[in-house]
């Protein structure tokens, strides 16, 4: 077994409606608790933080995929979504929608439905959303635009 250690820094001050910040090897970011659930809003919030993650890890598995493929794009973009609801009085992740935007060259032979395949795929792979599965819903809402 391999095992790999990461590791973030958080600094905290004031009561719920304080501010913090969360230090990585290679990123420093404010944080606090959300304006939509009655914080300050400065900075970025757990809830973003965990879409986010999913974001980037979705980003890394779907550029993977293609590269193992083959597949060129000339680029793309993933706008993800999370929904959080309030059960019971209580804050329950309920889910995370990807909305990558594939850009391919106009004389690319790849299909559209090949490459929404992938990107259906790619959530499947990916280790956030693995971790996630269970708990919270992840889906995949592809579009591929031709250049």
């Amino acid at each position: 077994m391999e095992s790999f250690h990461f590791s973030v820094n958080g600094k905290w001050k004031g009561d719920r409606n304080g501010e913090g910040s969360i230090h990585t090897n290679g990123m420093s970011i404010e944080v606090s608790a959300p304006k939509e659930l009655d914080g300050p809003g400065r900075g970025a919030n757990p809830e973003e933080l965990l879409t986010s993650a999913a974001n980037n890890c979705y980003m890394i598995t779907l550029a993977a995929m293609l590269s193992n493929r083959k597949i060129e794009v000339d680029h793309f973009e993933v706008l993800s979504e999370a929904q959080v609801d309030r059960v019971d009085g209580k804050l329950q992740f309920k889910q995370i929608i990807h909305k990558p935007v594939l850009y391919i060259n106009e004389g690319s032979d790849v299909t559209s439905e090949k490459l929404e395949e992938l990107a259906i795929r790619a959530e499947k792979a990916c280790f956030i959303s693995k971790t996630l599965r269970g708990n919270v819903e992840v889906s995949v809402e592809p579009k591929v635009i031709r250049l």
